[in-house]
């Protein structure tokens, strides 16, 4: 066959390919439109919810940020006037007491976090909003939102785990102790778990000791001794096991 022959061939087969492209796409030609605007508006879907998202998260990180500015400033307790002198004032950016700067963070981080409640930087106001309330003495509401830190942080998240040696310290304070010590007896099993198990141990001891039971505080307070003798706990375990037995 000649090759001008071969050329002609080619090109009528590539005419019939292309007329069957076009009597498919024309025979089809609803059901591709539709699997476009699909695609269309899953991509809308998909990076409307990706805006949204970062969105969320920039407005949770400023309002984390702003409390956190707040609760960084520093301390400058106000000297006491000279004789005939006005009482001086605040230098700017600074609190007189540690109390009042609580007292003017707390309200910040409440708001970052019930504005955004599920993101991760609301977790962390949540969990500093407990952590001042405890300061402050307000146990029982301190112990309320380190339930709601584990509730919204989940499980494995090193917050939830942190919040609930906050809560358990809040509920000893409290004299719950039944609910404190089996808080911290499921931390000190946790294999899994990052926080440090000398510093779970001697939680866990005190709580014994408040609650009265000598013997599992000594328990405790041996487990650092002897498990942990590097521990920066060490000494005072040692201390408290003496006191302990002392008691007993």
């Amino acid at each position: 066959m000649k090759s001008t022959e071969r050329h002609k061939l080619k090109e009528n087969e590539f005419a019939r390919s292309m007329a069957q492209a076009r009597s498919v796409v024309e025979q089809r030609r609803g059901d591709i439109t539709k699997i476009v605007v699909a695609v269309i508006a899953l991509l809308v879907i998909v990076g409307g919810y990706a805006w949204w998202r970062s969105s969320r998260e920039a407005g949770a990180n400023q309002a984390l940020a702003g409390a956190l500015a707040v609760y960084e400033m520093p301390v400058v307790p106000i000297p006491p006037p000279a004789p005939g002198s006005p009482p001086p004032v605040p230098q700017p950016g600074t609190f007189p007491t540690e109390q009042d700067k609580l007292a003017a963070a707390l309200p910040k981080f409440i708001d970052a976090a019930n504005a955004h409640p599920n993101t991760a930087a609301g977790i962390a106001a949540r969990f500093h909003a407990a952590a001042i309330l405890a300061a402050q003495g307000k146990t029982a509401e301190a112990e309320q939102r380190y339930k709601e830190v584990i509730d919204k942080a989940g499980n494995s998240s090193i917050y939830a785990r942190t919040a609930k040696l906050g809560m358990a310290e809040a509920q000893v304070a409290q004299g719950k102790f039944d609910s404190a010590i089996a808080v911290y007896s499921e931390l000190s099993r946790d294999t899994t778990s990052t926080l440090p198990l000398d510093s779970v141990l001697m939680y866990l001891g005190r709580a014994y000791a408040r609650a009265g039971k000598k013997e599992e505080a000594v328990r405790s307070f041996t487990r650092v001794v002897d498990e942990f003798p590097q521990s920066a706990y060490a000494a005072d375990a040692r201390r408290e096991l003496e006191e302990t037995k002392k008691a007993s």
